[in-house]
């Protein structure tokens, strides 16, 4: 499928508030794109279909990733919306042919990861800031940071983050606090290094 056909499909599977969201998370990583050296039409596809899955309801999200073999953890089995990321790289492979690669960003566009690829901090990051969203407490310096330190936005983002979820495991995906660990350890590491 090409980015057109991906559009008009996902406009048709997704609420008009998700669609509008998900065009804005591919313009957002298009201009991190620019500012970052990555190739624009990848990271495009991969914006366009980071919650291509989001539009089932959590049992269906478990229905599905048992069907298609998509491992699903402890925290995924107690916060079955997770999966849609999950569910969402396999589609973006299998339905719509995109790249590992481009799954990867899919997979870990909720959570994050440590040591991500730039086309997976772009997706992580550009979910984050898109100009729809408008309810985390420091999004215009996120947003600011965001075109000047990529590795400083993630980490200010998976800050943020935990502290929205709090310190309860329960309300938690481990990879979010592991992606905020290597974050806060790599940021540390370069200030250290001035």
């Amino acid at each position: 499928m090409n980015i057109s056909e991906i559009k008009e499909e996902l406009k048709n599977i997704l609420t008009e508030k998700r669609y509008d969201h998900t065009l804005g998370v591919a313009y957002t990583a298009a201009c991190l794109a620019i500012v970052y050296g990555e190739d624009m039409e990848k990271v495009e596809l991969a914006g366009l279909l980071h919650d291509n899955a989001k539009c089932f309801s959590d049992d269906k999200l478990l229905k599905k990733c048992k069907k298609y073999n998509v491992k699903i953890s402890d925290a995924e089995m107690r916060m079955p919306y997770l999966l849609h990321a999950k569910l969402g790289a396999y589609y973006a492979v299998e339905k719509y042919g995109a790249s590992d690669e481009i799954a990867e960003a899919v997979s870990y566009h909720t959570t994050g990861r440590p040591d991500m690829s730039m086309l997976e901090k772009i997706v992580y990051v550009a979910d984050y800031i898109e100009p729809n969203r408008n309810k985390a407490k420091r999004l215009p310096e996120i947003r600011k940071t965001a075109f000047e330190d990529i590795d400083m936005c993630v980490y200010m983002i998976a800050s943020d983050t935990m502290e929205y979820l709090g310190t309860d495991p329960e309300n938690m995906d481990e990879m979010t606090e592991k992606t905020y660990l290597y974050y806060k350890k790599l940021i540390e590491a370069k200030k250290e290094a001035k």
